[in-house]
């Protein structure tokens, strides 16, 4: 006797768009190649210096899973660290004072899908962006959970993050340790993604090397590495 699909699955597949998402920035061939790897695995950290697309890249790959219904929530985080200065007091309300977080997010997410269609997301609690401080207590489960600039993220927070993850749910870390604003940067733990790779099953370390901003970038930031080296 032939069994019947579980009804969950019916309607997961019923649910899924007909016809392929179309996102208002196309991935390269680069970009194409990791989103492969980040959906074969299960915690994954993309390296990149400034300008690689790998932030752009991780929503992208988030709200694809949303949109398919593989997951029931985007969940962004950002450790909140500046860079560098004192902000010193922030005026408004807990959106204002954290417009500075989730506004490159936002704006990204306006860039691939528009506007009203971000809104419309965040309204309904299918998208969210937060600090680190407000994701605490959480287990993520059928989540897509994003970490953007990782780097800022120290190796307990690093850990406390990753222990959250529940079933059915992807974790993806984003960074560059040149661009880490932690005093003491031997505190981060994005670099410990290395070891994890090595001695855990489904953590895989990316690389994305093209740049997408001007050109004159690239050398300059190389100037730059080399004089801090």
């Amino acid at each position: 006797m032939t069994s019947l699909p579980h009804t969950d699955e019916v309607y997961k597949e019923k649910r899924k768009p007909k016809n392929p998402i179309n996102f208002g920035i196309q991935l390269n061939d680069e970009q194409k190649i990791v989103k492969a790897e980040v959906l074969k695995n299960h915690i994954t950290a993309i390296k990149g210096k400034a300008g690689s697309g790998k932030t752009m890249l991780a929503v992208q790959i988030g709200l694809d899973q949303l949109f398919n219904r593989e997951v029931e929530k985007l969940i962004i985080a950002r450790p909140y660290v500046t860079a560098g200065e004192d902000i010193g007091f922030l005026p408004g309300g807990v959106d204002d004072k954290l417009s500075y977080l989730t506004s490159p997010i936002y704006n990204i997410m306006h860039d691939l899908i528009g506007k009203p269609k971000t809104e419309k997301l965040v309204t309904e609690g299918s998208v969210i962006v937060a600090p680190f401080g407000f994701l605490r207590g959480n287990t993520f489960s059928n989540c897509y959970i994003m970490i953007d600039e990782a780097q800022n993220a120290t190796m307990k927070q690093t850990e406390l993050m990753i222990g959250r993850l529940g079933k059915n749910s992807k974790m993806v870390f984003c960074g560059d340790m040149s661009q880490c604003d932690l005093k003491n940067k031997k505190e981060s733990g994005f670099d410990f993604f290395l070891k994890l790779e090595l001695e855990v099953k489904g953590v895989k370390v990316l690389h994305l090397e093209k740049n997408h901003r001007h050109a004159v970038v690239d050398p300059v930031l190389d100037v730059f590495s080399t004089y801090r080296d």
